[in-house]
């Protein structure tokens, strides 16, 4: 497909784009220690430059290293040794005519006090973030007229590095924006109070950049089209602020929306769809005359070519799907739409941020080991020999593709009669399509590599053998625990349940665990059955995003559902289970006339002795077969071992 408006040049304050594509700032902690923009950093965004992106927005950079930092390894614009690594990585992304702005930020009460050496976290007022949970103090007013210098003197450094912009990010809750909202700012000196006064800080923070920049140097101002939070900015102050900021003479917007304490709005999980906020911009957009972009949670780019074409934006945000796949926008260009490995809205990569550890993505083994792991450090020597890989599910086909990429000639053995295995049944749940969308995508990947694919074919030794390998790939995936317990027999396990191969009888359905597998399979039956999830631990979702565990389980409640933490299962009876509280031992029975495992699986290893008796140490285990995990776990170590594998 041709995507017209999508790739049709734009400007934004006199600077010419090449196409209308922005991958806009997302914090992924690859500075270093420093703040500068190591080799690492320049990698990640020189692959987002070749893949595609008009402009791209750098993650939140720090203005202030005694109470602003975002994040570890956070990109900095606090003094001028910055300027010489920024300056190379400006260099590495104009080499592909991308463009380049600084994001200049402050998190205000959005941070721990870990992050800034202990201190107490400062905002416009002593408004406490409630994810946060740490009490801020509110800045005085010299403060703010420090802060409003240190907003400029980034400015002035990004500029003195070559970026071609800056953005001021005056959304998602952040410094500036707790000014902005009337959710957050309570304050009584001019830079509070009226309207007016909550605009103050920015307006200077504005005026000074044009100051010392000069009145042509690019200006975003990056806010919320409403906070969806009571007492915040609405949709309708949303666009007097939008209005606003255009007569200060910015160059563009870049609307969003939400804070941390209005949960999904800020970073949408998968339950949320592509364009549900599209109003917020097309709104600011009629409203204004100079150019809008704006992040609709897009996946595909006959969305992104949608929104141009309905006049939403002017510029289409495009974030996550960077992260999936640095090659989105060439990918596109080329109308190769199948090839690219859409964000599923799982959150892992902001679950593992918030961990403290640099960013990450379920579908991108590469994403922050660029420089490390990138497809220009495969190792091509192949040469054409036979490699097997048993297996047809994530971890099997990403291992095959690497394989192939480096040059060896791949035959996969799957048993069934489709690729993908357990992931077929974990896109049924609702809002799980586009897991089988990547499904699609990885067998196109197959298909454009080569790689020999025998369907209803088990990998037996016989097999492989068979088809000339010299080296084995073991990724057959996992069988579902059955724990030894009285009665068990009778239990069917959530795999067969969404496969269709077992039945839920009767009205009370009991799912044993509380993991992914156990809140969406109950997700899915909670309206037709009573359901009940029993969780031994005092918390569901395991390493689940928060917002996304608040969302299962309240679909879970809405529909009738119950959820008990802290039990365990000790015996499978007729018509009833009996669970033990771990903390009391107390033995509960619950209804039940059907009960449902979802207890996590065990390494299939079929075959696994024979194999290594004939092939040794070219026997390689990945996915779930080496150690069980979820896709992410599964697609890294494949990738690892195919992208290291010498045959021996």
């Amino acid at each position: 497909m041709t995507y017209s408006k999508l790739f049709e040049p734009g400007v934004i304050g006199g600077l010419e784009l090449k196409n209308r594509i922005v991958m806009p700032a997302m914090g992924c902690s690859f500075a270093e220690a420093s703040g500068e923009a190591g080799a690492r950093m320049i990698k990640y965004y020189t692959d987002r430059a070749r893949g595609g992106a008009g402009l791209i927005i750098t993650e939140i950079t720090r203005i202030d290293d005694e109470t602003g930092v975002g994040t570890p390894n956070q990109l900095s614009v606090t003094n001028t040794h910055m300027v010489p690594q920024l300056n190379r990585l400006v260099e590495a992304v104009h080499a592909y005519d991308t463009k380049l702005f600084v994001q200049l930020h402050h998190p205000g009460n959005q941070t721990p006090s870990r992050l800034i050496g202990g201190k107490q976290p400062v905002s416009a007022s002593n408004v406490t973030c409630r994810v946060i949970g740490e009490e801020p103090r509110a800045l005085t007013t010299e403060e703010v007229e420090a802060l409003v210098k240190k907003f400029v003197t980034g400015a002035v450094i990004a500029q003195k590095a070559g970026v071609d912009g800056v953005e001021i990010h005056g959304a998602h809750g952040y410094l500036v924006s707790q000014f902005l909202s009337p959710y957050t700012n309570k304050r009584e000196d001019k830079y509070g109070g009226s309207f007016e006064g909550r605009m103050r800080f920015v307006t200077e923070i504005i005026l000074g950049i044009k100051a010392y920049c000069g009145p042509k140097f690019p200006i975003s101002v990056r806010i919320n089209g409403n906070d969806f939070l009571e007492g915040g900015i609405t949709k309708e102050e949303g666009i007097e602020i939008a209005k606003y900021l255009e007569k200060l003479g910015i160059s563009c917007l870049n609307v969003s929306c939400g804070m941390y304490d209005s949960g999904a709005t800020i970073i949408e999980p998968s339950y949320l769809p592509e364009g549900w906020k599209k109003d917020l911009a097309a709104d600011i957009r009629k409203a204004v005359s100079i150019p809008v972009i704006a992040v609709n949670t897009i996946k595909h780019p006959c969305f992104a070519e949608a929104l141009l074409e309905e006049g939403v934006s002017d510029f289409v945000g495009i974030a996550r799907g960077f992260l999936a796949d640095a090659d989105w926008g060439i990918k596109a260009a080329n109308g190769e739409d199948t090839l690219i490995r859409k964000c599923l809205g799982c959150m892992e990569c902001f679950r593992i941020l918030n961990d403290g550890l640099p960013l990450g993505c379920t579908l991108n083994p590469v994403l922050g080991r660029e420089f490390e792991w990138g497809e220009e450090k495969l190792v091509k020597n192949g040469a054409g020999r036979k490699v097997a890989v048993i297996g047809g599910g994530p971890a099997g086909m990403q291992a095959a593709a690497v394989l192939a990429k480096r040059g060896f000639a791949v035959t996969l053995f799957e048993q069934n009669d489709r690729l993908g295995g357990t992931v077929n049944l974990a896109s049924l749940p609702p809002n799980k399509g586009m897991l089988k969308e990547f499904v699609e995508t990885q067998e196109a990947e197959l298909n454009a590599l080569g790689v020999t694919v025998k369907l209803n074919t088990p990998g037996t030794l016989e097999a492989v053998q068979a088809s000339g390998a010299e080296a084995v790939f073991l990724t057959a995936g996992g069988n579902a625990v059955k724990p030894n317990l009285p009665g068990i027999e009778a239990a069917v396990t959530a795999e067969d349940v969404l496969a269709g191969k077992a039945e839920l009888k009767g009205e009370n359905v009991v799912i044993i665990g509380g993991g992914v597998t156990g809140l969406e399979t109950a997700e899915t039956y909670a309206n037709d059955h009573k359901v009940t999830v029993v969780e031994m631990l005092d918390k569901v979702g395991g390493n689940l995003y928060p917002s996304v565990v608040m969302h299962l389980a309240q679909e879970i409640m809405k529909a009738g559902g119950t959820i008990a933490k802290g039990k365990a299962l000790v015996e499978v009876k007729d018509g009833a289970v009996v669970v033990k509280d771990t903390k009391t031992e107390e033995l509960t029975e619950l209804p039940a006339d059907t009960v449902v495992l979802a207890m996590g699986v065990r390494s299939n290893r079929a075959d696994f002795d024979a194999l290594k008796e004939a092939y040794g140490d070219n026997l390689i285990l990945a996915g779930d077969s080496a150690r069980p995990g979820q896709i992410y776990d599964a697609l890294h170590s494949a990738y690892d071992r195919a992208f290291v594998f010498q045959a021996r």
